[in-house]
């Protein structure tokens, strides 16, 4: 069986891309990045030999970037030669990196000043420097601004300070970086890495719209850690979602992710980064920093699922490993991947917009992976979507409500989000539906929902507190609510459905902290995703923290990133009987739909074939579907 053609995704396969190449794994290739005092340190007799020992028998790597600037620090000339001859006589690739940072205030890292013409000359100089020494050069996400100084408060003016900085950091990637590297080595390729929190580039100058096209290729930071200890607000999902936006941006010209070993309470979530940059078929992983490979790793707080058939399994890992380092956590990670990817097809999600330089409910597409519903999200509005999410960060289209209207006089579903909502009052949203954002709250903990003039059902199920939501207001008979909260013996709409044209609108009510989503039982998602998912060739449903990665050749890959074990269902359209298992072979039989009579007809409910599957705590499966026990293996090429 084949997904439908209405989901398929326009892109290549990104190993096509003019930064794959063949190498020690067949799906991808693996790098190694070398900060410069590493680099210096192998100044020491014999300590680059070592370390490379150590490396290579638990990691294999193609390519290094060996760091030539950092701090204020640049390599000299014969450092830098003399390192590269140790890998390319080895047969390692290699390639130039750079890191404008100013060393850190404090812990809070610092940018150079690029109205100031010192910082500027020395950025120009180890661009030079670096191209001259390499034919590739990988700017590090320390390419930012987030200096206010005299300088750049009279060159700014009356622009707001993201204006400003997007302009000004422009212009030092190509006329500092790019520009500049060229004129000592025409057929050198600059590469921008950008980092992980995209929702806020444009406020310290990351250019998503520009710099793209000046530099070579761009490079994606892949690095979620762990959610709770940090403060970016980075759901585990992004390892995957953030791929697939950047490569939507830029096709065929993302060279990989980039995944550090910092920030982690146990050891699994460092392997969970690794695997949804792969799944999100990343052409090359690079992994930050040589130094970590060389030193023993900590395993964490895992001792409730240590003796579990988990995914990331430690006795395995280290069998037959004397000494394991972080490479082995790196390279047990990437041999397991590598055994399936191959049978992957293009990722599919649903269809979702978040103009360039834009903010507002921020990394909503990641939490909502989170809670299983798979995301395709894109810098330009999806036209050819049947169905597509918009959250508050579309506000920053100016034409977003008439796109919204031509989708639903083409017979379309659009689904927005209340933070959205909220934000396109006076803008024409009123044209469409007489629906309102309001300041009042409703401490929802009780769930229902129905269709039509009629009763609601109670949707039972676990819930895990209280949640949070703003109230919004609609007009009865002029919208129905699907799905709604309760609380005290008053309702209100999570999800509102409006009829305009020949399309369908639907308000989505978001909670006022996002990961309240994974506060809702399953039997609430699963109401929701009758609708924001209608027409998606494969569902999962179950608890929260359990995301679906799928497809578009009968492929799909369910993980749970939570600490306990989840029972799922997994459920397609089609004519799919059976659900084989890649990694374990184990078949699954599916559950055929109930027939329907005529007074049983819901509209709203699709006919699909059900798949259950166990998962344990941080461990994901990966399935192909087919039509009967012999045709799998094809079905999955």
């Amino acid at each position: 069986m084949k997904f439908g053609q209405t989901w398929r995704l326009a892109a290549a396969l990104l190993c096509g891309s003019q930064f794959c190449q063949a190498g020690n794994y067949t799906n991808f290739s693996v790098a190694v990045y070398i900060p410069i005092n590493v680099v210096q340190s192998f100044e020491a007799p014999q300590k680059l030999q070592a370390d490379w020992d150590c490396i290579r028998r638990q990691l294999k790597v193609d390519k290094v970037y060996i760091e030539v600037q950092r701090d204020r620090r640049l390599l000299t000339a014969d450092q830098t030669e003399q390192v590269k001859k140790f890998f390319t006589d080895h047969g390692v690739q290699v390639a130039g990196g750079m890191a404008l940072s100013e060393g850190s205030l404090g812990g809070q890292f610092q940018s150079f000043c690029y109205t100031d013409p010192g910082d500027r000359a020395f950025i120009k100089q180890a661009a030079e420097f670096a191209a001259k020494h390499f034919d590739e050069v990988i700017q590090d996400d320390f390419f930012f601004d987030t200096t206010k100084s005299d300088s750049d408060i009279a060159a700014k003016g009356g622009k707001s300070w993201t204006q400003f900085r997007l302009e000004l950091m422009d212009d030092a990637a190509e006329n500092l970086i790019v520009k500049a590297a060229k004129a000592v080595n025409p057929k050198v390729k600059m590469v921008i890495k950008f980092p992980n929190w995209y929702e806020h580039f444009q406020g310290s100058g990351f250019d998503l719209e520009r710099e793209p096209k000046i530099f070579d290729g761009i490079y994606t930071g892949t690095e979620t850690r762990d959610p709770e200890m940090t403060d970016q607000h980075l759901a585990q999902y992004e390892s995957y979602e953030i791929i697939r936006y950047f490569s939507n941006i830029a096709p065929g010209r993302n060279g990989g992710g980039w995944v550090d070993t910092y920030s982690l309470r146990y050891l699994d979530r460092y392997a969970e980064q690794i695997w949804d940059t792969l799944f999100a078929k990343a052409p090359e992983f690079t992994v930050f920093e040589w130094s970590a490979m060389t030193r023993p790793f900590e395993v964490g707080s895992r001792a409730a699922w240590e003796k579990l058939p988990t995914s990331f399994n430690l006795g395995d890992m280290t069998n037959g490993i004397s000494g394991p380092t972080w490479a082995r956590v790196a390279g047990y990670s990437l041999e397991q991947a590598d055994k399936f990817l191959g049978q992957l097809g293009n990722p599919i999600g649903i269809a979702s917009y978040k103009p360039f330089q834009s903010t507002g409910e921020d990394f909503l597409h990641n939490y909502l992976g989170m809670i299983g519903i798979p995301i395709d999200l894109r810098s330009e509005f999806p036209t050819n979507a049947d169905l597509m999410l918009l959250t508050e960060c579309a506000k920053f289209d100016p034409d977003i409500v008439a796109k919204i209207k031509g989708r639903l006089r083409a017979g379309k579903s659009v689904v927005i989000t209340s933070g959205l909502l909220r934000a396109l009052p006076g803008k024409g949203i009123e044209e469409i539906a007489e629906v309102r954002w309001t300041d009042r709250k409703v401490l929802a903990h009780k769930y229902a929902g129905g269709f039509g003039a009629g009763n609601f059902s109670t949707l039972d199920g676990a819930t895990n507190g209280d949640v949070l939501f703003p109230e919004i207001d609609f007009l009865t008979n002029d919208s129905w609510s699907l799905v709604r909260a309760e609380a005290n013996g008053n309702a209100f709409p999570l999800l509102l459905l409006n009829r305009y044209s020949r399309g369908v609108l639907y308000v989505w009510t978001m909670p006022d902290n996002l990961t309240d989503l994974y506060a809702l039982p399953p039997e609430v998602t699963g109401a929701i995703k009758n609708f924001v998912m209608r027409g998606f060739p494969v569902r999962l449903d179950g608890p929260a923290q359990v995301a679906l990665f799928a497809y578009d050749n009968s492929a799909l890959i369910v993980q749970n990133f939570s600490g306990s074990a989840a029972d799922v269902k997994i459920s397609t359209l089609g004519n799919a009987t059976v659900l084989k298992n890649i990694v374990t072979g184990e078949m699954v039989e599916g559950k055929l739909p109930p027939p329907r009579g005529w007074n049983l007809r819901n509209e709203n409910i699709e006919d699909r074939v059900s798949f259950s599957t166990h998962l344990p705590p941080h461990s994901y499966s990966v399935f192909t579907l087919g039509t009967d026990r012999g045709n799998l293996g094809a079905s999955a090429r």
